[in-house]
């Protein structure tokens, strides 16, 4: 079935929605009676969250690192170091099911106060890992364990966060509600994934090799200060007034899947591409920091690099908030991800003379050209699209399934690239093959942005929510009991040019 033929565009093309009014004769969402701080501190305090998915997703490859050099044996030549940095995928993907459901069913602010709490409590305990009687194989054990019900926190993040967030942009001045999604989830994690890396070369710096004990624990537990910063403010949000106004108390479940199911299995589909190529990205820096450093380099300089290597997703991701507001993100994301697969295409065929010393310099700026791509493409746009093609009504739920199946996709690029790798004929071939094939993903990742997903303007949540109770009551279901009655705003305020 093609996006024309879905029902949401039969009955646009019929006439039948007001697709720029609000339902129910509501006020729009722009002339609330709030200001602009009012407005714009609800997206913060949503999305800010996923500053801790990057930072304890990412902290997580230098602890790998430290605990294979303090525990060889036990640690490095053994099952858990593959355990400790795959189970928060696990937990990650439970995560996003339960809290895509109480997010819908119950709501947006208590599932994301209780994901926040799982944040902290269980990075605090990450830092503490111990084993009986000092045992090795108890803490590495413990460690898994935390590391598991981290991912379960980081998982409420996506749908609860990111779903909130976007529906308090609709508050926000048109033109500018994109960026603003983008800037307070997305950007967010790259920056944590940033400092993930930053963190643990200053606490090398500091501590020395000498006690890389340390330096671990305290490079965890300083995961703490994220999601226990943003307690108060998310304590102190209010449900989303576009969930009070089309949250449901009754889930026909066979209508939601007859309007939906094409869309949600294309942004399923686009994520876990998405999600499966980026795998191969890191083979990549590792190698350049590997020419670079040598070897025998200290661990702190070799978490420099790495700082370094996180850096170029900033500057995509900043860029691709704008050009998303611009452009719309249904093509700022298949720009983004054409143009990352033709320079991976590039890179692949010039990998002979790129990774090699003589030529670091030129692989460095080209590989973090490819980085910034993804970034501005997919990375920024592919939570935008989850979060703002759907109803609110199931929105939790749309975005946790597609979510979750792009992490899946991520967990199975762990396994089959590196098959990829060893059927390499030779060196050469072993790290151009997995980037050839990640790079073919990404141009049908961009013809099926550009063709299969919709276009989503800066009003697409009211307008969305319009045709999908337009298309309920077409179907026999009473819309009058959706909403929170006694929460919805129907004050209205001019709305002002200033407003952010």
């Amino acid at each position: 079935m093609s996006a024309d033929t879905q029902p949401e565009k039969i009955m646009e093309e019929k006439g039948t929605v007001p697709v720029n009014e609000a339902p129910l004769d509501l006020p729009p969402l722009d002339q609330l009676p709030k200001g602009r701080w009012e407005r714009a501190w609800p997206t913060i305090a949503c999305g800010a969250g996923l500053f801790s998915d990057g930072y304890l997703n990412g902290v997580i490859g230098q602890v790998n690192t430290i605990l294979g050099v303090l525990y060889p044996d036990t640690y490095a030549n053994s099952p858990a170091s593959q355990n400790v940095s795959a189970i928060a995928f696990a937990g990650t993907v439970v995560g996003m099911l339960i809290f895509g459901y109480t997010s819908d069913h119950w709501s947006r602010k208590w599932s994301l106060m209780i994901s926040t709490i799982i944040l902290f409590v269980f990075a605090a305990l990450c830092a503490g890992s111990y084993g009986l009687n000092g045992s090795q194989y108890g803490l590495f054990a413990a460690l898994t364990a935390y590391r598991f019900f981290i991912g379960v926190g980081i998982g409420g993040e996506y749908p609860a966060g990111s779903v909130a967030a976007a529906e308090n942009t609709g508050e926000l001045k048109a033109g500018h509600r994109n960026r603003w999604f983008i800037m307070f989830t997305n950007f967010q994690i790259d920056f944590g994934f940033v400092v993930s890396a930053l963190v643990p070369t200053i606490l090398l710096l500091i501590c020395t090799e000498n006690h890389l004990r340390l330096v671990w624990r305290l490079s965890l537990g300083l995961g703490v200060i994220p999601p226990l910063s943003l307690l108060y403010l998310r304590l102190k949000l209010q449900e989303p007034e576009e969930f009070n106004r089309e949250r449901m108390h009754k889930f026909p479940i066979l209508l939601i899947i007859k309007f939906y199911w094409f869309r949600l299995a294309v942004v399923s589909l686009i994520w876990f591409i998405y999600d499966f190529s980026s795998y191969s990205f890191g083979l990549y820096s590792s190698k350049w920091i590997e020419i670079i450093t040598g070897s025998d380099a200290p661990l702190w300089k070799t978490f420099g690099w790495t700082t370094l290597t996180y850096l170029f997703y900033l500057p995509g991701s900043g860029l691709g908030a704008w050009v998303s507001d611009w452009l719309g993100p249904r093509n700022t994301l298949a720009l983004g991800v054409l143009l990352q697969g033709i320079v991976g295409f590039i890179m692949s065929g010039c990998y002979k003379w790129l990774a090699t010393s003589a030529n670091v310099g030129g692989f460095v700026v080209v590989y973090g050209i490819f980085l910034a791509l993804g970034e501005f493409g997919p990375g920024d746009n592919l939570g935008l699209c989850a979060a703002k093609s759907s109803a609110t009504a199931i929105r939790g739920q749309y975005y946790s399934y597609a979510a979750a199946i792009g992490k899946i996709g991520a967990f199975v690029g762990t396994y089959v690239l590196p098959i990829v790798q060893k059927n390499a004929p030779n060196a050469v071939r072993k790290g151009q093959d997995p980037f050839f094939v990640s790079s073919s993903l990404c141009i049908l990742s961009a013809f099926l942005a550009y063709f299969l997903l919709p276009q989503i303007s800066q009003d697409t949540i009211t307008s969305e929510d319009a045709r999908f109770r337009e298309y309920l009551t077409q179907n026999g279901y009473d819309t009058s009991t959706m909403g929170n009655a006694e929460q919805i705003t129907t004050e209205v305020t001019p709305a002002r040019d200033d407003m952010a």
